[in-house]
């Protein structure tokens, strides 16, 4: 078989990060690679020709998923022409959602990563750690423009991430939405 492109490279590299970003949100972090290769539609050999080991690709697909969580907010940003406390009100309501409860895969990695991070090795100078600590940077960035005049942005987030994770985990009960409602009206009357 040929080798392939340098350009044929880096996009079957962005399908692999694109794909591990989706799938460990969804599945958590212990997806296979010969699982998530298959998902991207490649060839598992073709793993370690693009990463060092399956803990750096933890590390990419948490910097890749928090990476589109920064554009949402700042799509919802610019949607809202400017207006901060518009667009953080947009963000509440879809995050406390349903649909965001029921799709992890393209929902927010702090709640869809939040366990698997806890168990992660915290030494920076393995991949774990660096995952972790693109982790701990993007809860950051998320609680920060969380913030309003009358909130601090870590209590929000923990609000939102809690009801967010516990909704999810009760998802065949009343209670679930009730979880979401609750979150959402506390929030929305505290702002």
């Amino acid at each position: 078989m040929g080798r392939v492109s340098q350009a044929q490279a880096e996009e079957n590299r962005r399908r692999v990060v694109e794909t591990a970003s989706r799938l460990f949100r969804e599945r958590g972090t212990h997806v296979s690679v010969a699982d998530l290769m298959k998902a991207a539609g490649l060839t598992h050999g073709g793993f370690y020709k693009q990463f060092a080991s399956k803990e750096a690709l933890v590390g990419e697909g948490t910097a890749h998923a928090f990476a589109e969580l920064t554009q949402r907010y700042k799509d919802g940003l610019a949607q809202h022409a400017g207006q901060r406390d518009a667009a953080q009100r947009a963000l509440l309501d879809a995050y406390l959602s349903v649909e965001h409860r029921d799709s992890a895969a393209d929902g927010c990695p702090a709640a869809a990563l939040v366990t698997d991070m806890a168990r992660a090795g915290a030494d920076p100078d393995r991949a774990g750690g660096e995952a972790r600590r693109v982790y701990a940077q993007g809860v950051a960035d998320l609680a920060d423009w969380l913030a309003t005049d009358d909130q601090d942005g870590i209590t929000r987030l923990c609000t939102m991430l809690g009801a967010l994770v516990l909704a999810r985990a009760t998802k065949d009960s009343p209670l679930s939405e009730e979880i979401l409602a609750a979150a959402h009206a506390a929030l929305t009357e505290a702002h």
